[in-house]
């Protein structure tokens, strides 16, 4: 019987040892790349501004020219953190983050990238540093997370600042998508039409209107989350146990 309890004591201890190794390796794989994502975000933030400093606004028409590539990655890169909450890695809401996603990756992919008119226009710029500002406090906060670090004053800053940012990068996304909606009439990019028998076409700028309602309705739904994200961490218990 001794004997029984003193294995079955063993195999919960391995199980244990093994359970903290597995966190482990996730929390410093979460950790990089969380680090590659602040890296990328810090080096476009940085670009636009020493670039802004040194040439003025000439420097807002050629912006996507001269940081587009680092974006691009980094929005690719993005995509993982969903794979994250899938496989649970990540506690984070699932559908708030899948929107936030789809949302950059379909206007930088699909109308930025897709329309050279649009990548001179200073709206790219807004929204470039609109997103870049959010990464790079989102990133340096959970970096620190990982290694159960809270500075308090950061915390407030991740969960403060995209409140009000959030929003005016949507009314960007918004505002970049009705200026590209006349080069899509023009060129006839991505837009469909099937031969007979299926008398059948898709026209883009009609896609891209109806997207403009979508996106209008996903930023109700994220603004109400981050605000319930924000009550969750900085509330009055919260921010009493950071301090202590």
């Amino acid at each position: 019987m001794q004997q029984r309890t003193h294995s079955t004591n063993q195999a919960a201890g391995r199980l244990g040892e093994v359970c903290k190794v597995i966190r482990f390796t996730m929390n410093t794989y979460l950790f990089v790349y969380d680090l590659m994502q602040f890296c990328g975000h810090s080096w476009i933030f940085t670009n636009m501004i020493i670039r802004f400093m040194s040439f003025g606004k000439d420097s807002l028409a050629d912006t996507f020219y001269s940081i587009g590539l680092v974006m691009r990655l980094c929005q690719l890169l993005s995509i993982l953190e969903i794979l994250h909450i899938l496989i649970g890695i990540d506690k984070s809401r699932l559908f708030p983050r899948f929107l936030q996603i789809t949302e950059r990756i379909i206007v930088l992919f699909v109308v930025i990238n897709s329309q050279e008119e649009i990548q001179g226009k200073y709206i790219v710029c807004v929204l470039f540093f609109l997103w870049n500002l959010l990464d790079v406090v989102r990133y340096t906060y959970n970096m620190l997370a990982r290694m159960e670090i809270h500075y308090l004053p950061l915390t407030w800053l991740n969960f403060s600042l995209c409140i009000p940012l959030y929003p005016l990068s949507v009314l960007a996304k918004a505002f970049a998508i009705c200026v590209s909606l006349p080069y899509f009439e023009s060129f006839g990019t991505y837009s469909i039409k099937l031969p007979f028998p299926f008398a059948f076409s898709i026209y883009f700028p009609y896609v891209l209107k109806m997207y403009l309602l979508v996106l209008f309705i996903g930023m109700c739904f994220i603004i109400q989350n981050l605000f319930s994200e924000r009550k969750a961490h900085l509330g009055t218990g919260n921010v009493k146990k950071k301090r202590s």
